[in-house]
């Protein structure tokens, strides 16, 4: 009977100590979903799968690294998993390097998009980008890791991360070519 009021006494503070992590990150687990999934029903979704996830596998965090690095990595790959299922038929694979010139932006495009179309353009592209270069992006460029943490999250090293940033990067400015020719 002592073991087992133990036993339930872990469970109930492994619980109190998880829902702590939930009440704190949980904005900040919906915005990388929403900025990987693009709107607000799959990111909700995406959100739960990650927190069930995340509670499952609690246990087993140890702590090495950040609690938020940790749950970047479990949404991502929430959100993965989600676009793999739904395999969008719209993408960007075409670079078109040979074909182009790059505009140069020098300051963030993501900053810069407070003029609402560019948003919703830039929005549109990052939704159309192949899974790697998205989430390179989105946690680069919007959620502002640096590129150490970038890769952390997603389990690759620093060169593939900055070489799937440039090439998502180049995609969208592609997108976004015509657009901001007119302006």
């Amino acid at each position: 009977m002592a073991r087992q009021a133990q036993q339930w006494n872990e469970e109930t503070s492994s619980t109190a100590d998880f829902d702590q992590i939930v009440e704190r990150h949980s904005t900040f687990v919906y915005n990388v979903a929403f900025r990987m999934m693009g709107n607000p029903q799959d990111a909700e979704d995406v959100a739960q799968e990650a927190f069930i996830s995340a509670f499952r596998a609690y246990e087993r965090f140890r702590g090495e690294s950040k609690v938020t690095t940790w749950l970047y990595r479990i949404t991502v790959n929430a959100a993965l998993m989600r676009l793999r299922k739904e395999k969008k038929a719209r993408t960007l694979t075409q670079t078109g390097l040979d074909e182009v010139v790059i505009p140069d932006w020098s300051d963030a495009p993501f900053r810069a998009a407070s003029d609402s179309e560019l948003g919703d353009r830039l929005r549109d592209g990052i939704e159309m980008l192949p899974h790697e270069f998205k989430v390179a992006v989105v946690l680069r460029d919007m959620e502002e890791l640096s590129n150490a943490e970038a890769a952390e999250v997603i389990g690759i090293s620093v060169p593939a991360l900055k070489s799937r940033l440039h090439r998502g990067r180049v995609l969208l400015r592609k997108h976004l070519e015509e657009y901001l020719k007119t302006r």
